[in-house]
């Protein structure tokens, strides 16, 4: 309990001060471009939104790439799985880099959305460690429980990205950790990979 206070304590004092900054608007596309596996394919034809809600069709797999780099900051993310539709896969890229280094995928860290997983780390050309962990391949699962809400409600996670590490929380809940990140900097991506999933807040904060 103590360790989790101080954690907050940290976090509250390194961010107080930095302006959030919302990467998706609200309203429109503005700042991101768009991957597909397929380029003949509409970016609006799987990205919209409506009533200030990011809709993602999930099908053909691809991403929204953030048209800026990041270093150092925390994001905050909303996201569900369509109401009344069925839960599925989907990630946030982190520290991404060069396009289609894995299958369509850039070089990058993946926090997963995925529905169960949500906080699991995948490497994608990247290297990390988690203490205490063995990989399953390009997988460091996650340390806790699922703190996933059940599918059609909104989650938050927030994922802190500082010089080499990175701690990921679900719903409140530290998800897992890593450290000796081989890649501090790079675009944010959001992943249209599996079923129609939604956001309604992409914020970063500066870590001063």
């Amino acid at each position: 309990m103590i360790w989790k206070i101080l954690t907050l304590l940290t976090l509250s004092s390194a961010l107080r001060g930095a302006e959030p900054q919302a990467l998706f608007n609200g309203k429109d596309l503005a700042g991101w471009t768009f991957e597909s596996i397929d380029p003949k394919v509409d970016a609006k034809s799987i990205w919209s939104v409506s009533d200030g809600i990011l809709i993602c069709k999930g099908r053909p797999p691809g991403l929204m790439r953030s048209e800026k780099e990041f270093s150092n900051y925390e994001l905050t993310v909303e996201w569900r799985w369509a109401p009344g539709g069925k839960p599925g896969n989907s990630g946030v890229l982190i520290h991404a880099s060069k396009s289609k280094e894995l299958f369509t995928w850039p070089k990058s860290i993946e926090v997963q959305l995925g529905t169960g997983n949500a906080g699991d780390f995948w490497t994608i050309g990247e290297k990390l460690t988690v203490p205490g962990t063995e990989p399953q391949g390009r997988r460091w699962e996650k340390k806790a429980k699922s703190a996933e809400n059940p599918p059609g409600e909104w989650n938050t996670m927030r994922i802190r990205c500082e010089a080499a590490k990175v701690t990921v929380w679900v719903n409140g809940t530290l998800m897992n950790e890593a450290s000796d990140l081989s890649t501090t900097k790079g675009a944010i991506c959001l992943q249209s990979e599996d079923k129609q999933v939604h956001f309604r807040k992409v914020e970063l904060t500066p870590i001063e």
